[in-house]
């Protein structure tokens, strides 16, 4: 067959496979609207910072200012992340997995302003930081077989969790928006020396300094 006449049926092959699968211009539209949304969103928030372990990608959300704080200032700070505690360690998928539906929930819940002042932790959250407690600390905690507990079983006299005892680690006993609400923490876009209170400022400013 001519090349030309193979090109031209290839051409026509084209268009006929263009116009079955052409999606309508509103429709084209709304879609660009919900990616742009999507887009604008995950700038906003920051999103691509939950794919780390920094504790600092937790004070995207204000709420948690307190328990960023109190955790930056625990014997935790120079060992463990938030990652560390708050997601399973059994594969990779496991734990993003686990942080996606976390995100989503506490992404829905801050957005609608619906959080309480005292959040307490849910049954997989809870199950998830008694299971990495013992993978920590399991030579030392042989005795109390803490790795049989699970908040079902506490719930049904069956033992103890670790925090049930070690209640101020690392968070503290006062864990509310409103215990710590000045806590110094580095929220994002906020320089350090922003959040310096002034009587510090002057003890550290080279003026003073040399005197």
């Amino acid at each position: 067959m001519n090349p030309r006449y193979q090109q031209e049926a290839a051409d026509s092959k084209l268009r006929r496979l263009s116009k079955r699968t052409r999606i309508p211009p509103h429709l084209a539209a709304i879609f660009g609207v919900f990616i742009g949304l999507g887009l604008f969103a995950a700038y906003k928030s920051n999103a691509l910072s939950y794919l780390s372990d920094d504790p600092r990608a937790c004070v995207n959300c204000h709420v948690m200012g307190s328990y960023y704080a109190s955790h930056a200032h625990s014997s935790h700070a120079s060992v463990a992340t938030c990652n560390d505690c708050h997601v399973p360690h059994t594969g990779i998928v496991a734990k993003y997995a686990f942080k996606a539906r976390d995100g989503l929930y506490h992404a829905s819940v801050f957005t609608i302003r619906g959080e309480p002042q005292a959040m307490r932790i849910k049954e997989a959250g809870a199950n998830v930081v008694q299971a990495n407690c013992v993978r920590c600390h399991g030579n030392l905690t042989e005795i109390v077989l803490p790795q049989t507990i699970t908040l079902a079983a506490k719930e049904h006299g069956a033992g103890h969790l670790c925090w049930d005892c070690h209640r101020d680690v690392p968070h503290g006993t006062r864990r509310s928006i409103s215990a710590t609400p000045n806590a110094l923490v580095p929220y994002p876009g906020t320089p350090a020396a922003s959040i310096m209170p002034a009587w510090l400022k002057a003890q550290t400013s080279p003026s003073t300094s040399k005197k």
